[in-house]
């Protein structure tokens, strides 16, 4: 095996010394400049990535901390940031908290020194570990969810008000009137403001969101399932139901085929996240569909851009649009269509994002 050539190499070939040739790789300035970089060239060095860390103080390394490394969501969002890394020769180090901010906190704690900036989903909007990262220096990018307080991070984000808005009208528009929900954890973004969402599209559809029957599910399957088990428990259970999130919806269709509850005859559902899974079930599941791996890749594009050392710009708060894809998972309720009164207020009107929405892509 051919041995890789080294900095003494490329300084005996240009007739300078080795800390010569490691001053000019630092940027500094040489008077062989030239007559290095024609013996780099001729021998085809490359220095050590590691030495190159060193020297730099920078560690090639971006932490991406995720609450549930199984959700196929934060799978793709990890795809995308990772083939953006590549290009500029990062590693990806990745860690699972779980959906819990203890743990979060401790895997933070540890990463000062060790990593060059993070790129995080908060378990909880209330976090406060990583404003400690970024009072000692490392560069934090949000994906999917944010804190609460002034917008000191740049976060990535999708329009959950509107999916939820186009789940909810698609349910109304086909003429369901008791609706379910099955939230996730509401201390974390995406739970809240598709629950928030949820409530306000009923409102503006004229109907009472009190009269709505909602259970916790934690973003798990598990909680998917019990919470599905209890809707369908209640005297009067829904004929239509929104779940807020991929894995819910896994253990929320368990339940129905556990029961025998036929979808979409006796109950239609629409989960949000879209996987290639559910496309293939039967009957196919009508979902709200985002662009997860554009996620990462966006986030990473602000983190490297962050670490570039010229970026003073203030922090952005970017959200990408979602769709619904219909399939066979939803149809009219059993007895009937569309209420007049439903039908004619019409499935466009979703609640208005309060916060501003810039959708560029850096």
């Amino acid at each position: 095996m051919e041995q890789q050539p080294t900095i003494a190499d490329v300084a005996r070939r240009a007739g300078v010394s080795s800390s010569t040739v490691s001053r000019h790789m630092m940027g500094q300035a040489v008077k062989s400049r030239e007559a290095i970089e024609e013996a780099i060239a001729a021998l085809g060095y490359r220095p050590s990535p590691i030495a190159q860390s060193l020297r730099s103080g920078r560690t090639l390394t971006i932490a991406m901390v995720i609450p549930d490394i199984s959700n196929p969501f934060f799978g793709s969002a990890v795809k995308g940031a990772e083939a953006i890394a590549r290009t500029r020769d990062y590693s990806l180090a990745l860690y699972n908290t779980d959906e819990s901010e203890a743990i979060e906190s401790r895997i933070l704690e540890r990463l000062h020194g060790r990593v060059d900036g993070v790129i995080m989903a908060p378990s909880v909007e209330s976090d406060s570990a990583p404003l400690r990262l970024r009072e000692h220096g490392v560069p934090v990018v949000f994906i999917d969810r944010e804190i609460a307080g002034p917008t000191l991070f740049d976060t990535v984000l999708v329009d959950n008000q509107g999916g939820t808005a186009q789940a909810v009208n698609h349910l109304l528009d086909l003429g369901h009137r008791r609706l379910g929900i099955i939230r996730g954890p509401v201390a974390s973004t995406p739970a809240r403001l598709r629950y928030e969402s949820f409530r306000d599209t009923l409102a503006a559809r004229g109907l009472d969101p009190g009269e709505a029957t909602s259970e916790d599910g934690d973003f798990r399957e598990e909680g998917g399932y019990q919470a599905m088990l209890r809707l369908l428990s209640r005297g009067q259970p829904p004929t239509g139901v929104f779940v807020s999130n991929n894995e819910m919806t896994v253990g929320a269709v368990r339940a129905l085929r556990e029961l025998g509850v036929s979808m979409p005859r006796e109950l239609s559902l629409v989960g949000f996240d879209d996987h290639v899974v559910a496309a293939l079930m039967t009957p196919a599941l009508t979902v709200v569909n985002r662009p997860s791996e554009e996620q990462g890749a966006i986030a990473m594009r602000l983190l490297l851009h962050r670490l570039s050392g010229t970026a003073e710009d203030p922090a952005r708060r970017i959200v990408l649009d979602t769709n619904l894809v219909v399939r066979a998972s939803t149809c009219p309720p059993p007895g009937g269509g569309a209420p007049p009164e439903v039908a004619r207020a019409g499935s466009t009107h979703h609640p208005l994002n309060a916060a501003p929405i810039d959708r560029r892509d850096p």
